[in-house]
This record gives C-alpha cells, sequence and structure tokens, in this order.
C-alpha cells in the first residue's frame, strides 16, 4: 500500500513538472519568436531568418513617434502610482483603524473594480469622463487607472495596517506626535513592505492595462500598450517585423521598470517582514 502511494506521488510530481516544462518551453519559443522576427530581413519557410537587421526597430520609432508614447507612459504611470499609494494607503487606514456602519458595503465597492472586467465599467466610465472633458486627455487615462488601483492598495494594506497595535500609535501620541509625525516616524517603517508591494503590481497593472486606456486615451495619451495594439489593427499595411520590434520594445520596458522596482522591493523580505510583524 505504501509502495503503490510512493509510485502515484512521484507520476503526479512528475506529470506536474512535464506540465510545467511545456508551460516554460512554449512561453520561452512565443518570445524567441518574435525576438527572432523583429531582427529577420526575410523570414518565411525556414527555420531561421535569411538575415539580420536593427532597421525594423528604427521604424517602428519614427512610424509609431515611440519617443512620445515612451514619455507618455512614463508620467501616467508614475502619476497612477502616487495618487494609488496616497489615497490607497490612507483610505485603507481610516478603513482598517474605524469602525461604523456600511462598512462591509464600503469594502464591497472597493472590492467590485477588482473582480469585474474593466470593459464592463469601462465604457459607462469613458462616457462619463468624455462628458465632464476629460476624455482623450492625460488626466482622464490617470483618473481611469485609478478606479481599479486605488482600491487594490486598499485592500492590500488593510491587513498590513491591523497587524500593527494601536497601542503603538496611542504611545507616540502620548510623546507628543502629530499626525503626520506619527505616520512618517511610526507607521510608515511598519507599512513600508506593504506600501512597497502593492504600489509594485499597481506599476505592472498600469502598465499592462489596456482596455481602460484604450477607452479613455486620446493621441497625445496613450500608452505603449494601447499604441501597441494601433500598430497591429491600424489602417495600412505595416510589415510584420516592425510590429515585432514594438513587442519587443513593449517588453523591454516593463521588464526594466520590474527590474528597478525589484530593485527596492525584495519579495522575500517583505514576507520576512510581514511575520516579524505579526510576530
Amino acid at each position: 500500500m505504501i509502495r503503490d502511494t510512493t509510485i502515484l506521488s512521484k507520476l503526479w510530481s512528475t506529470a506536474v513538472w512535464v506540465l510545467v516544462g511545456f508551460f516554460v518551453l512554449n512561453l520561452f519559443a512565443m518570445i524567441g519568436t518574435v525576438i527572432t522576427s523583429s531582427f529577420a530581413t526575410r523570414w518565411f519557410d525556414t527555420w531561421l531568418p535569411a538575415g539580420a537587421t536593427m532597421r525594423w526597430y528604427f521604424s517602428a520609432w519614427d512610424e509609431f513617434q515611440l519617443d512620445q508614447v515612451l514619455i507618455v507612459t512614463f508620467q501616467i504611470v508614475f502619476v497612477v502610482v502616487l495618487l494609488s499609494g496616497v489615497l490607497g494607503v490612507t483610505a485603507a487606514y481610516a478603513l482598517a483603524r474605524r469602525d461604523f456602519p456600511g462598512k462591509r458595503i464600503v469594502l464591497l465597492l472597493f472590492l467590485l473594480p477588482l473582480l469585474v472586467p474593466p470593459i464592463t465599467f469601462g465604457i459607462p466610465l469613458a462616457t462619463v469622463l468624455y462628458q465632464t472633458g476629460f476624455g482623450g486627455t492625460f488626466w482622464g487615462v490617470v483618473l481611469a487607472n485609478l478606479v481599479p488601483t486605488v482600491p487594490f492598495v486598499i485592500l492590500v494594506m488593510i491587513p498590513f495596517i491591523e497587524q500593527i497595535d494601536p497601542k503603538i500609535e496611542a504611545a507616540a501620541r502620548v510623546f507628543g506626535a502629530n499626525t503626520f509625525q506619527l505616520f512618517i516616524h511610526v507607521l510608515l517603517p511598519l507599512l513600508l513592505p506593504g506600501i512597497l508591494a502593492a504600489l509594485l503590481l499597481v506599476l505592472v497593472r498600469t502598465l499592462a492595462m489596456f482596455e481602460l486606456t484604450f477607452l479613455t486615451a486620446g493621441p497625445t495619451s496613450q500608452t505603449l500598450v494601447v499604441a501597441l495594439y494601433y500598430s497591429v489593427f491600424a489602417a495600412g499595411v505595416r510589415a510584420v517585423q516592425s510590429i515585432d520590434a514594438m513587442a519587443v520594445i513593449y517588453m523591454a520596458t516593463t521588464l526594466v521598470w520590474l527590474l528597478i522596482a525589484l530593485r527596492f522591493v525584495n519579495p522575500t523580505q517583505m514576507v520576512t517582514r510581514g511575520k516579524q510583524q505579526r510576530s
């Protein structure tokens, strides 16, 4: 009986590793195909391209004005991350420390933008933004992206705040700390792992957010993911290699943002510090 259980366990473990390996292999194959195509002069019915060139990157950069698109993308991501942190952490602290009638309903309302597909509420949201003059502008894109990111920060931060003993805050008040000093010197060091984790995920989410940005962006407020969509489906004939080059630029940009963020945010340290706070 024990031997049969061991064999079944090994078979299950092997099957899991085979599935994981198959997924990873397909993932790298797709990424490798796009990267190879972006450097290919011609690539039709052969295993490898006929030659290599960088001209598709220069073509994509000029045709889609990627310098301006990247600047706008960085600006939108920075503003969304900053405002999500300020609004989300503040609201999370109020919800974690205060009990009031209808609190669960408020939490449910914050949860809805994370559960409902963005396209579902994106269309009426875009309608409201265009009627109020924000549609097609930089701030319209920022406001649309704040709808899911602020609730996300709130829901991530509430458990971190609830783990902090209110007696620590009371002691700081006794020694004369005002609200600003209390947050900077007491709460911020304790909440920093949670804040960084939440903002890191907001950064990635904003970079990849297509639906809300597509519905509210104008010609001068497109992010890179929306510009990539237009490069594929806009009118006109474009070389596949040029579109692949733009896709590689998008992947590289996202990877650079992640590497920079992970330079300051270590997930292992966040888990360790969270355990230390609970203990």
